[in-house]
């Protein structure tokens, strides 16, 4: 499906050299900042304690900040969580004062700030068990309820960052071997290093702005690189087509046609996943803003990457029609109106 057409070819390749340079300045600025800055890793990978509360109405997040500041735990985050009467509240670990504890002051102090006391209610579901929930409130108001307390330990952590980094290797391995034996090992390199162009720049934005790193925005850095080299792909392979239908055009050129030629697809499929990231990004509140953002930016860089970064490599190291056409003794010329002809 095509939108448009384009009759010229442009010419990419022309511009190869300086955009290649923009790239690895950027990349190499997004190491300096991993480096120097570091990422602002979420509970998961550090441990802590997560409480969720429900307000009857709108949540004030800076009363429940003060609230919690107040208690010296430590650096707390509070933001809103799906809706804005549910307030989600992380905290780092203290090996001084237990699980329990921590939630019990934590959600004693909120209850205190609306000037009510804790108790404790016994619900019964549709199946006929009964659950227990803690609440505060006025009587003849609607109560504040303690939603659920998670509670993830430091050497958790440790070993959900240590699986992180193996299924990034891991992702990383599997893509190269499938570039190497569907094209050619020139491909393979120039699909890895755009690749892993993408997640560092990726990672660098969130080391730069500090923004809070966790295995949402870990799965959004895998779902890029699957969704980066998809669009490799495609142009490798209208770059092996275009080597077999015009023998006559330098690697250049061929390189110019196939980008060329999958522009409206691009646009297309680009544009309609945009269109649902920015949607998750607008709507889609607390739990999924870092996810799409991350997302978004994959998604952006990949399309630049794919064209400007992994196809101007293959040309660098020299990709030509022999490595990707193999010739057989009765190879004929396509462009030749003989081509075919039995005598």
């Amino acid at each position: 499906m095509e939108f448009f057409r384009i009759r010229r070819d442009i010419p990419f390749m022309r511009h190869a050299l300086v955009l290649n340079v923009i790239s690895a300045v950027t990349f190499l600025a997004a190491v300096f900042f991993i480096a120097t800055r570091g990422l602002h890793l979420s509970i998961e990978f550090t441990g802590g304690t997560v409480i969720e509360v429900a307000y009857p109405q709108a949540a004030p997040l800076e009363k429940v900040r003060a609230s919690v500041d107040a208690l010296n735990f430590g650096e707390a985050q509070v933001q809103n969580f799906g809706t804005s009467r549910d307030v989600l509240i992380r905290l780092p670990v203290r090996g001084d004062v237990k699980q329990a504890d921590v939630v019990g002051r934590v959600f004693g102090a909120l209850c205190q700030a609306e000037g009510a006391s804790t108790s404790s209610v016994q619900l019964t579901t549709d199946k006929g068990e009964s659950v227990s929930k803690v609440v505060c409130g006025q009587p003849g108001a609607e109560p504040l309820t303690l939603q659920r307390s998670e509670f993830v330990g430091p050497s958790v952590g440790s070993e959900l960052a240590r699986d992180g980094a193996y299924a990034l290797l891991a992702t990383v391995i599997g893509i190269m071997l499938y570039l190497a034996v569907r094209f050619e090992w020139k491909f393979s390199v120039a699909g890895i290093l755009a690749n892993l162009h993408d997640v560092v720049i990726i990672v660098g934005f969130f080391a730069f702005f500090q923004w809070e790193f966790s295995l949402a925005v870990l799965a959004a850095v895998l779902a890029v690189l699957g969704y980066s080299v998809n669009e490799s792909v495609v142009i490798f392979d209208r770059v092996r087509e275009a080597f077999r239908k015009f023998r006559k055009l330098s690697p250049r050129e061929v390189i110019d046609h196939a980008i060329t030629s999958t522009i409206s697809r691009t646009i297309i499929t680009h544009g309609s996943t945009l269109m649902m990231v920015v949607s998750m990004y607008i709507f889609g509140g607390a739990t999924l803003h870092y996810f799409a953002l991350a997302l978004m930016i994959g998604i952006l860089f990949g399309i630049y990457s794919s064209v400007f970064v992994a196809a101007a490599i293959a040309m660098w190291l020299g990709v030509k029609r022999e490595d990707l056409v193999r010739q057989g003794p009765k190879e004929t010329d396509p462009d030749d109106p003989n081509a075919g002809a039995v005598v």
